[in-house]
C-alpha cells in the first residue's frame, strides 16, 4: 500500500509528443510556427496599439476588437511558446504546475474570446437596428463593463476546472500524446476516477458554447430582417460589410468547435484532434487581426494617418 502510495506521487513531469516525432520536420515545424507567432504578434499588438493611437477609432465596436486581439495574444502564448521549445528539446519535458499554468490561461482567453464575441454581436445590432440610439446605448461606461465582464468570467471559468484537476494524481504514464496540455488528455493518464472532471469540462463547454453562440445567432438573426427591409442598395451594402469580419471570425471558431466535438469516432480520431486543435489556437490568432482590418475602411485610414505621423 505504502508502494502504491508513493508510486501516485512519482509522475509529477510529463513528455509532450508534439505534433511529430521525425526529426527534420520538427526543425521545419518550429521555422514555420516560430513565423506564425511572430506574425500573430505582430498583427495583434499592432491593431492594439493602432486603435489605442488614433482617435478615430474610440469608438465601441474598435475597444471590442482591441479587447479580441489581445485575447488573441494570449491564446497563442499560451500555447505556441512551450510548443517551439519543445520541437528543439528532445525530453518535451513539462511540469504538472507549468501543464495547469497553461491549461489555465488557455482555457480563460478561450472563454473570454466567446464572450467578447457575444459582447461584438450585440454591439453590431445595436448599431444597424437602433443607428440613432447607438451612441446612449452604447456608452463607453457600458463597454467598459461588457469587456471586464467578458474577462471576468474568462479568469474564473478555469479556477472550477483546475482546482478539480488538482485533486487527480497520475500513475500510468507521464506521456500525452498533444503539443500542449489539454485537459482531457490529463484524464486519461489520471490513476484517479476522472469522471465528474470530464462531466463538468463537458456541461460548462456545452453552457458556453451554446449559449454564446446562440445569442449571436439571435443577434444576427435581428440584424439580417432590419437589414432586408433597408430601401436602399448602399445601405444594404455598407450593413453587410460592417458585420462580415465578424460573421466570418465566428464562423471560423464556433465551426472548428464543431468539428472538434461533434464527429463521428474513427481511428483518426486523435490526429483530427490535432488538426483542429492546431486551427483553434494557433490559426484563428493570426488570422483575426487582418479579417478585422484588410477590408476595413477604418482602419487602413487609421493605418495611413498614423504611418505618415
Amino acid at each position: 500500500v505504502a508502494m502504491s502510495a508513493r508510486n501516485k506521487t512519482l509522475v509529477t513531469e510529463f513528455v509532450l509528443t508534439g505534433l511529430t516525432d521525425q526529426p527534420w520536420l520538427q526543425v521545419l515545424f518550429f521555422v514555420v510556427f516560430f513565423m506564425v507567432y511572430l506574425i500573430t504578434m505582430v498583427g495583434n499588438l499592432g491593431l492594439m496599439a493602432l486603435i489605442w493611437k488614433d482617435p478615430h477609432l474610440q469608438t465601441p465596436m474598435y475597444l471590442f476588437l482591441g479587447g479580441l486581439a489581445f485575447v488573441d495574444v494570449c491564446t497563442s502564448t499560451s500555447v505556441t511558446p512551450r510548443m517551439l521549445v519543445n520541437f528543439l528539446d528532445k525530453t518535451a519535458m513539462i511540469s504538472l504546475a507549468e501543464c495547469i499554468t497553461q491549461f489555465y490561461f488557455f482555457a480563460s482567453s478561450a472563454t473570454t474570446e466567446c464572450f467578447l464575441l457575444v459582447v461584438m454581436a450585440y454591439d453590431r445590432y445595436v448599431a444597424i437596428c437602433n443607428p440613432l440610439l447607438y451612441p446612449v446605448m452604447m456608452s463607453s461606461k457600458l463597454c467598459t463593463q461588457l469587456i471586464s465582464v467578458s474577462y471576468a468570467i474568462g479568469f474564473l471559468h478555469p479556477l472550477v476546472h483546475v482546482s478539480l484537476l488538482l485533486r487527480l494524481t497520475f500513475c500510468r504514464s507521464n506521456i500525452i500524446h498533444y503539443f500542449y496540455c489539454e485537459i482531457v488528455q490529463l484524464f486519461k493518464i489520471s490513476c484517479n476516477d476522472s469522471s465528474i472532471n470530464a462531466l463538468l469540462i463537458f456541461i460548462f463547454a456545452a453552457l458556453i458554447q451554446i449559449s454564446t453562440l446562440m445569442t449571436i445567432i439571435i443577434s444576427y438573426m435581428r440584424v439580417l430582417f432590419d437589414i432586408l427591409k433597408k430601401k436602399s442598395e448602399k445601405g444594404r451594402s455598407k450593413a453587410f460589410s460592417t458585420c462580415s469580419a465578424h460573421l466570418l471570425s465566428v464562423s471560423l471558431y464556433y465551426g472548428t468547435l464543431i468539428f472538434m466535438y461533434v464527429r463521428p469516432a474513427s481511428g483518426l480520431a486523435e490526429d483530427q484532434d490535432k488538426m483542429y486543435s492546431l486551427f483553434y489556437t494557433i490559426i484563428i490568432p493570426l488570422l483575426n487581426p487582418f479579417i478585422y482590418s484588410l477590408r476595413n475602411k477604418e482602419v487602413m485610414a487609421a493605418l495611413r494617418r498614423v504611418t505618415k505621423k
